[in-house]
């Protein structure tokens, strides 16, 4: 084992599970607040799960961070993709201008955003995009590994550093996103190896394909899988034979993220695959992690369903970027606001007798 996987699995062990007293004593007071029992939904889930990541009843996301990583991939010479490779690295740039979709919304719910090129195939000088290429993006999957172990556990690691980054600059909550032309055939392939399933079952569109295309990216995904014989027991093999250095640095984010005891939240398919890789290297991962809209692309379902989760809301999104992040952490805000700051029937002078039938769970009728 390589020094830096041994700096991976030492970041790994660090991750604790949730704090399940402050977790009871949020749904005890959940259950004293004014309203009937359950009658806030999701919120309430919402601010219960966020006692047990802080292990504070009362939280209040000061701030807030979108990290974006940005990288090409090899397998757009199969011609799986409708967009030339060079949109990579302009949308990498306009998303530091906050002209792109999520920088939109990042800046419209004041989401400070970090773009991080770990290996887009141009040379990008933008002041303030954060420079950590690996290499000029990966190699093509038909054709061989996407890159070799060493640079995915590096690529992991990368993610890791500037979640850490985040918090320390006072992110309270994290959300991951990618730029990269072609990473929808290399989370296809990523969710097929780690799960077993049929590559098409789990494939979709991405940015728009025709029939062709499609079937285009059915077969480089699974001549992939055959040349390469990914480890599906082993997550770091799974993403330097097929995956991508968008999707290692988002996995390393999520861990960190929990690490650092932050709420990490998920986009659309490409970051929940990333999540499921994070979970599968740190299963600890789970209880940090936050889905914000449901992705039209069908291995999205299937990486919720691995992961026991189910998005937040679904305005039928699929740009990537990290863009359903800012909307949720509009939500999870508002699960604080409700657990700080509603009264207590207490509070409120209302005799809350009345239902003790539902608590009891009777009709209340």
């Amino acid at each position: 084992m390589t020094n830096e996987e041994s700096e991976l699995f030492r970041l790994i062990n660090t991750v604790a599970g949730p704090d399940t007293s402050a977790m009871e004593s949020a749904a005890r007071r959940q259950g004293t607040l004014a309203k009937p029992p359950g009658s806030l939904g999701r919120l309430e889930e919402l601010s219960i799960q966020l006692a047990g990541i802080t292990g504070s009843v009362i939280n209040t996301l000061t701030g807030k961070a979108l990290l974006v990583f940005c990288a090409d991939n090899g397998v757009v010479e199969e011609g799986v993709s409708v967009a030339p490779q060079s949109v990579t690295a302009a949308q990498t740039v306009n998303l530091t201008r906050g002209k792109t979709g999520a920088s939109v919304l990042a800046r419209q719910f004041g989401v400070e955003v970090y773009v991080c090129d770990v290996g887009v195939s141009a040379h990008i000088s933008a002041p303030a995009v954060i420079h950590k290429k690996i290499a000029h993006g990966t190699k093509n999957i038909a054709a061989g590994p996407a890159m070799d172990r060493g640079d995915a556990v590096k690529a992991i690691l990368t993610g890791a550093e500037l979640a850490a980054k985040a918090i320390d600059e006072g992110a309270a909550a994290v959300g991951v996103g990618e730029m990269g032309i072609g990473n929808t055939t290399t989370s296809s392939a990523v969710l097929s190896a780690l799960t077993g399933k049929n590559a098409a079952e789990i494939t979709g569109r991405g940015g728009g394909l025709t029939d062709e295309g499609l079937s285009k990216k059915l077969k480089a995904i699974n001549v992939a899988l055959s040349l390469n014989r990914p480890d599906p027991y082993d997550p770091i093999d799974v993403l330097s034979k097929v995956g991508g250095f968008d999707l290692c640095a988002m996995a390393g984010a999520f861990i960190m993220s929990a690490s650092r005891r932050v709420p990490a939240v998920i986009d659309g398919f490409i970051s929940a695959v990333a999540a499921l890789c994070a979970v599968r290297l740190c299963p600890n991962v789970r209880a940090f992690l936050i889905p914000s809209h449901a992705s039209v692309e069908p291995g999205y379902r299937a990486a919720m369903d691995c992961l026991g989760l189910e998005p937040l809301f679904d305005l039928r999104m699929r740009l990537g970027e990290g863009s359903g992040c800012p909307i949720a952490m509009m939500i999870l805000d508002a699960a604080c606001a409700v657990m700080r700051d509603m009264a207590t029937f207490e509070e409120a002078e209302i005799d809350d007798g009345y239902l003790e039938p539902i608590r009891k769970g009777a009709d209340g009728k």
